[in-house]
C-alpha cells in the first residue's frame, strides 16, 4: 500500500508540464544504456562464444556443398566444356600449384541453378521491397531457414545493359575498389587458368562501433549462352593466418544470375538485363539487430551498385582497359543448353514460390530473461524516484509480449 500511495502522491502533487519532465530525465539514462548496450554488443564478443556448440552450430553453409571441395571428376565434366584457353602471360605471379585444395565444383552451379528456378525446398521467401528509378527497377525478398542467418533474394533489372558488361563489373575488383567506398582491400590470392575459378581476399569497413570484415571468397562462373551463373562464396585459405581484427566471415555466400530481358519501354527489345542475386552471412552480428539493418540500408547499396555501374559504362565506352580480375570473368565454363533443359525436366514442381505480398513482420528473438535482468539493473542504479522504476517495467512488460503478440492465436 505505501508503494501506491507514494506513486499517486506523485501525480498528486505534479503538473503535467512536471510530469513529462521527470518521464524523459528519468528515460534519458536508459535509451544511453540501451545504445551503450548494442554498441557493445556488436564490438565485442567473448572468446568462449565462439566455440563449437551442439545447439548453435554456423559452421556450415545452407548451401549443400561442403566449404571446401574437391576438383570435379570427368563424369561431372560429360556436360561441360571450357572456355579458351588463358594467356598465362597476362596473369599475375599467384599461387595456382595449391588450387586444387580449394575449388568451387558443378555442384554449386547446380545449387545455384535450383535457387534461380525456386526449386532448392527451402521456405518461401517473403516481400520486402519494390522500388523503381529511371533506367532500373529493384525487388527484394527475405526467408528464415531452420539454421543459419537470414537468406536474401533480389532481381534488379539493368535497362541498356549487356550481360557480358554486368558480368565483368562485378568481377571488377580492381573498380570496385574506385565506387564501393566499404571495401577497404581487394587482392587476388589464387586462380585456376583452366575454369577461371579465383580465390579473393576482401576486407570490408564496417561502422565505428564494429571492427572491419576478412573475407576468402572463392568464385567461378558458368556461361550458358549469353546467360551467367556467377557462384562466389566463403572458402577457407591456410596461407592467409586468421587474426582478431580484421575480423574474418567463414560463413559467407553471394551468388547471381545475368541474362537478357525485353526492355521495359515497351519496345520488345532484349536491351535490359536482369540480375538475380541470392545472399547471406554470417557477419557476427545478432540476426534480428543485423535483419533491420539490411533493411534500412538495403535501397541506398542497391542505387550506389548502380551508380557505380553506370559509371563503369562510361568508362568502358571510353577505352577503359580491361582488368584482370574482368579478364578472368571471360575465363568461365560453357554449359549445354540441352543440358539445362534436362536438369529443369528432372527436378520436381517446388512449393517454393515468392509470396506476392509482405507477410506480417515476426517477433522479435529477445530472451525475456535478458531483458528482465537488464531492467532490474537500470532500476537498482537509478535513484530518481518512484516513477522510472514503473516505467522500466511496464517497459519489460510490453518487450516480453512482443514475440507472443506476433503469432496468431490457435
Amino acid at each position: 500500500m505505501a508503494l501506491v500511495e507514494e506513486f499517486l502522491d506523485i501525480f498528486g502533487r505534479s503538473t503535467i508540464g512536471e510530469i513529462f519532465v521527470e518521464m524523459m530525465f528519468c528515460l534519458g539514462p536508459v535509451w544511453i544504456a540501451l545504445f551503450v548496450g548494442i554498441v557493445v554488443g556488436w564490438a565485442w564478443k567473448p572468446k568462449w562464444a565462439t566455440l563449437r556448440n551442439s545447439k548453435f552450430d554456423f559452421s556450415m553453409p545452407s548451401s549443400p556443398t561442403a566449404l571446401v571441395l574437391s576438383p570435379s571428376n570427368s563424369s561431372e565434366n560429360e556436360h561441360f566444356a571450357s572456355s579458351a584457353q588463358y594467356d598465362s602471360a597476362k596473369s599475375r605471379p599467384l599461387q595456382q600449384n595449391k588450387f586444387e585444395n580449394v575449388t568451387i565444383t558443378d555442384e554449386d552451379f547446380e545449387h545455384l541453378f535450383q535457387l534461380v528456378e525456386k526449386k532448392d525446398g527451402g521456405p518461401p521467401w517473403k516481400h520486402m521491397m519494390d522500388r523503381s528509378v529511371p533506367h532500373m527497377s529493384y525487388q527484394a525478398w527475405q526467408r528464415d531457414p531452420e539454421t543459419g542467418p537470414p537468406q536474401y533474394c533480389s532481381r534488379t533489372v539493368y535497362e541498356d545493359a549487356t550481360p557480358e558488361l554486368l558480368r565483368d563489373f562485378f568481377w571488377d575488383d580492381d573498380f570496385r575498389l574506385k565506387w564501393d567506398d566499404m571495401i577497404v582491400n581487394a587482392e587476388t590470392i589464387e586462380e585456376c587458368p583452366t575454369t577461371g575459378t579465383m580465390v579473393v581476399h576482401w576486407v570490408r569497413k564496417f561502422p565505428f562501433f564494429c571492427s572491419d570484415r576478412e573475407y576468402i571468397i572463392g568464385r567461378r562462373i558458368w556461361d550458358s549462352g549469353r546467360s551467367y551463373y556467377c557462384v562466389t562464396k566463403g572458402v577457407p585459405c591456410p596461407s592467409i593466418p586468421r587474426k582478431d581484427k580484421p575480423r574474418r566471415v567463414d560463413l559467407y555466400y553471394s551468388s547471381w544470375y545475368i541474362g537478357e530481358v525485353e526492355s521495359s519501354r515497351g519496345n520488345s527489345q532484349p536491351t535490359a538485363c536482369e540480375v538475380i542475386l541470392f545472399h547471406h552471412e554470417d557477419m557476427g552480428i545478432p540476426w534480428e539487430i543485423a535483419k533491420f539493418g539490411v533493411k534500412q540500408g538495403m535501397w541506398g547499396a542497391v542505387r550506389k551498385i548502380e551508380r557505380g555501374f553506370r559509371a563503369y559504362q562510361k568508362a568502358k565506352a571510353s577505352g577503359l582497359k580491361i582488368s584482370h580480375c574482368a579478364f578472368m570473368a571471360r575465363v568461365n565454363t560453357k554449359i549445354d543448353r540441352e543440358y539445362l533443359k534436362s536438369m529443369e525436366d528432372d527436378e520436381e514442381s517446388s512449393e517454393n514460390e515468392l509470396l506476392a505480398s509482405p507477410a506480417k513482420p515476426e517477433g522479435m528473438n529477445i530472451p525475456k530473461l535478458l531483458i528482465i535482468g537488464g531492467a532490474v539493473a537500470v532500476a537498482c542504479t537509478l535513484n530518481q524516484g518512484i516513477l522510472p522504476k514503473v516505467l522500466l517495467f511496464n517497459a519489460v512488460k510490453r518487450f516480453g509480449n512482443i514475440g507472443r503478440r506476433a503469432c496468431p492465436r490457435t
